[in-house]
């Protein structure tokens, strides 16, 4: 229940000697009915991070920072959301990690599981461990941080407007995160100069993101070996203190990557479709975007860095309004299929520049 993590020192006898832990029993929540699993309060799935294969890309986690000689250990614990609280350097894991069941109800309600692969759930975990090496030695209130990220003290904004061409930010995690905010930016610049056989020298070279990245080079090099100033190992919003039901903590994640109020896209979708009667017996447009949801929500999602679920709301959308204008195709559907592709791009990157790319939970 309690997700306490381990350095390499303090590992388990059991586990240096090669012997196998043995295996806990399924949780019984495991073989519910996804209806009665809703119903379920988060605290109730009894989880923690032993025997889940996020506790190995922990170790990993400490293993890469143990490589750079800085001693920060982040601990971490099983939350609702990926996040390192301010004053406390730690990581909070979102829950539907640490069991199959859940990755596959995830999945289900949000199109997709942020941090499912091991690349992906490494990337995040160097991202927040940037959080963390700020948080233990207090790097924002050093004039030099502030002279090469920004005020930290700026409030974190509910939307934010990327510039995707923009050489003045590092590329690690999607959605151009590093633009959200100063902690981020730093906490981006940090998690491309800490993952293993970086190339950033290379990769970054004649970018104005050059400098960030030189100065975490140099500052990490000053403080190896050196003592935290932070030390807290307290855990905020853990699992087992978490009394809303996994309905209600859905209802509130698709609320908040909902994309709000109905946009309109008569113009779009009338040089897409047809709405003339000649075309009335030809594939109508509602089924035919139907048919390739999964497969254009992924690619928009792929190339544009937005959610799938944000996606899939503009998609459900333009398929209602499909219907309410009675269209259908007007084109071979290989060709519908590559224009759909396009207008479904512009609407979302019309989205993210119109001001609206919300930031994380």
């Amino acid at each position: 229940m309690y997700a306490e993590t381990m350095s390499a020192s303090k590992t388990p006898s059991h586990r240096r000697n090669g012997a196998a832990r043995p295996r806990r029993r399924a949780p019984a929540w495991a073989e519910l009915p996804e209806e009665e699993l809703l119903d379920l309060r988060l605290c109730d799935l009894e989880l923690d991070l032993s025997d889940t294969v996020l506790q190995a890309r922990i170790e990993r986690l400490h293993d890469e920072l143990s490589q750079r000689d800085i001693v920060v250990r982040p601990h971490c614990w099983l939350s609702d959301e990926w996040f390192s609280p301010d004053g406390v350097p730690g990581i909070g894991i979102p829950f539907y990690l640490a069991h199959p069941r859940l990755i596959r109800l995830e999945r289900k309600q949000m199109l997709e599981v942020e941090g499912a692969t091991k690349d992906w759930c490494m990337k995040i975990l160097r991202h927040e461990a940037g959080h963390a090496v700020d948080t233990s030695f207090r790097l924002r209130r050093r004039r030099d941080f502030r002279e090469v990220f920004g005020r930290c003290s700026q409030p974190y904004p509910e939307f934010y407007q990327p510039k995707p061409f923009s050489r003045s930010y590092v590329m690690h995690l999607d959605r151009w995160y590093a633009q959200s905010h100063p902690t981020e930016d730093f906490a981006e610049t940090f998690a491309v100069w800490l993952k293993p056989r970086s190339r950033w020298r290379t990769q970054y070279e004649g970018w104005p993101a050059m400098r960030k990245l030189k100065y975490v080079d140099r500052v990490m090099n000053e403080l190896a070996g050196a003592a935290p100033a932070v030390r807290s190992r307290r855990r905020e919003a853990p699992l087992h203190h978490l009394r809303m039901t996994l309905r209600e903590h859905y209802e509130q994640k698709r609320d908040h990557y909902g994309i709000g109020k109905m946009r309109i896209y008569d113009g779009d979708l009338k040089r897409l479709f047809s709405d003339a009667p000649d075309h009335r017996r030809r594939l109508s447009a509602a089924t035919f975007l139907r048919r390739h949801r999964k497969e254009l929500r992924r690619t928009v999602s792929l190339w544009t860095g937005e959610y799938q679920y944000t996606i899939d709301q503009v998609l459900g959308e333009m398929l209602v309004r499909c219907e309410e204008l009675d269209l259908h195709l007007d084109r071979p559907e290989r060709l519908a299929r590559r224009d759909a592709f396009i207008v479904l791009t512009i609407q979302t990157m019309q989205f993210l520049h119109g001001g609206h790319h919300r930031l994380a939970l």
